[in-house]
């Protein structure tokens, strides 16, 4: 290869390391400066946002913040929808009518719905892609487009200490309690009891605790082993090629 052409090579490979670094330095600063927090909300004046609260840069459709109140200590990830009313510029009145608790997290591009009061307990964590609605579709008239028909509405209420795994849809009137486990991709209606695990579209419980019987069916796994007090990161790297070196 010719020595002038070596030399373009070259500089075209520097200027594309240059601006992919520029690049990512930009939206690095874009996602520091794009968040919101109770100190710098930006154009959203939500009901109430708590200390420790960060919604991440880019958000996703946000309207009738008024009526929205977050908790302290909630993640809300990137495009996450949160709307309070059908359309925005309603008056919903004085009541709130999306309330999370401290320690919500809500996953990627997930959507909160609320036409109907949702509430979501306390350290309730929900994985990307988790859909909460209070308002469904109807389809009573059969000449009638369904998407021109008016919709029905009914609170939702989740209780504290929830997983809600990846895709899970969650229905007008479902009520579920605490700690309860939904699978990925579950659709949930109706009243779940504390610690049950449901799965399936729609979702039935396929386990559940008590008290006096435990897990049942009988989890397949052993429980994992908590991590000591007082143990450093560097003892559990040391652990863990610890661990490595016995495997191999």
């Amino acid at each position: 290869m010719p020595k002038n052409q070596n030399t373009f090579s070259s500089l075209a490979a520097l200027r594309r390391r240059i601006a992919s670094r520029a690049v990512h330095a930009g939206w690095r600063w874009m996602q520091q400066a794009g968040a919101v927090t109770a100190r710098h909300p930006g154009r959203l004046r939500f009901g109430a946002i708590g200390e420790g609260t960060r919604l991440a840069f880019p958000q996703g459709t946000v309207f009738g913040e008024r009526w929205i109140r977050l908790g302290a200590h909630c993640i809300i990830a990137e495009q996450v929808t949160l709307t309070a009313g059908m359309m925005p510029d309603l008056d919903l009145g004085a009541d709130p009518v999306l309330v999370l608790g401290n320690g919500v997290v809500l996953g990627r591009g997930s959507h909160v719905i609320a036409d109907a009061r949702i509430a979501i307990g306390d350290d309730t964590f929900c994985g990307p892609g988790v859909y909460i609605t209070s308002t469904n579709h109807s389809y009573d008239d059969p000449h009638e487009p369904v998407g021109r028909q008016w919709p029905r509405s009914a609170p939702v209420e989740i209780g504290p200490g929830c997983w809600l795994g990846t895709g899970a849809v969650i229905l007008p009137g479902a009520k579920l309690g605490r700690n309860v486990v939904v699978a990925a991709g579950a659709v949930v209606r109706g009243e779940v009891p504390d610690h049950a695990v449901v799965a399936g579209a729609p979702a039935k419980v396929v386990r559940r605790w008590e008290p006096e019987t435990g897990w049942q069916p009988p989890l397949r796994t052993p429980a994992p082993v908590p991590i000591p007090d007082g143990m450093t990161p560097e003892q559990l790297r040391g652990l863990a090629l610890l661990a490595e070196a016995e495997q191999s």
